[in-house]
């Protein structure tokens, strides 16, 4: 059975009396291309186990399960699990697990499940829990890679360097951890049903050690202030959280010591930056 063929999977969906759930953000790849290539992308050999979250009706895990020693698969869909049943009863190395990932223990997880394999993730997210997803991933500290795909707009933003107006708080939690790769798009039509937005496959490859020496909490508390008010200027916003420990001209002065001008915003700054800012401010 061809998942991606649309009537073949139009036949499977009735067979089984399976309804799309808008609130789970379910948006099945109806475009050979697109599992392949994203399964390509991931670093997978079969020393390798991965964890895809969201498996559909299985697409992109027949793809893993070629290129992977193990394939843990979480879906939170009742209704899906007699269907992966069926679509992947032929791959013995493919264990689809009933459950929510963002209440499951992923250390505890890898241990039981994964061995001595090196753990993965890959995933087409849903796009409503993108966010949290990732930070629980990332902070996890688990995986030696991560390749999703997700809504483009928030590749984008993950992306995004010094300067570009995308630049956030979430772009610089996930370069803290990761270097951030969007690799390729994939428009609305290789879904069924189509999203309204585009699609891209983004791949996280985490650091072997933080890229600034500075404690983490103290970074992005910082962070977090200079993004709180996006029109405000940095020294504004500083002034906004720190103004009960230092005066607006103190804070001038911090910013010139760390040669920033008053008049700049946070999404001009590199982490280097804020972890020479957030130094000085601890």
């Amino acid at each position: 059975m061809d998942l991606t063929n649309t009537q073949d999977l139009k036949l499977l969906l009735a067979r089984h009396g399976f309804h799309f759930s808008k609130s789970m953000g379910q948006n099945f790849l109806i475009a050979p291309w697109v599992p392949r290539d994203i399964a390509q992308a991931a670093p997978l050999n079969q020393d390798c186990a991965v964890l895809e979250i969201g498996p559909g009706v299985g697409s992109l895990t027949r793809e893993l399960a070629l290129r992977a020693g193990k394939v843990v698969a979480v879906e939170l869909d009742r209704t899906l699990l007699p269907i992966l049943d069926e679509t992947l009863g032929p791959y013995d190395n493919v264990e689809v697990i009933f459950g929510d990932v963002m209440k499951l223990d992923l250390p505890a997880l890898i241990s039981e499940k994964f061995g001595h394999l090196i753990p993965h993730v890959c995933a087409n997210l849903p796009y409503n829990i993108t966010t949290p997803v990732l930070t629980q991933l990332l902070e996890s500290s688990c995986f030696h890679s991560i390749t999703v795909m997700i809504q483009r707009e928030v590749a984008r933003r993950i992306c995004a360097l010094p300067g570009d107006s995308d630049r956030g708080a979430f772009s610089l939690l996930c370069q803290y951890f990761a270097q951030c790769d969007l690799l390729f798009e994939v428009p609305p039509e290789c879904f069924l049903p189509p999203p309204k937005v585009t699609s891209a496959v983004l791949q996280l490859t985490p650091h072997s050690h933080p890229p600034v020496d500075v404690a983490r909490e103290t970074l992005f508390g910082l962070i977090r202030a200079a993004f709180a008010q996006r029109r405000k200027t940095l020294l504004n916003s500083l002034f906004s959280v720190y103004g009960s420990r230092y005066s607006k001209e103190e804070l001038r002065q911090i910013l010139s010591d760390c040669a920033l001008p008053e008049s700049i915003r946070g999404e001009r700054l590199s982490m280097e930056q804020f972890a020479l800012l957030a130094k000085r401010l601890k």
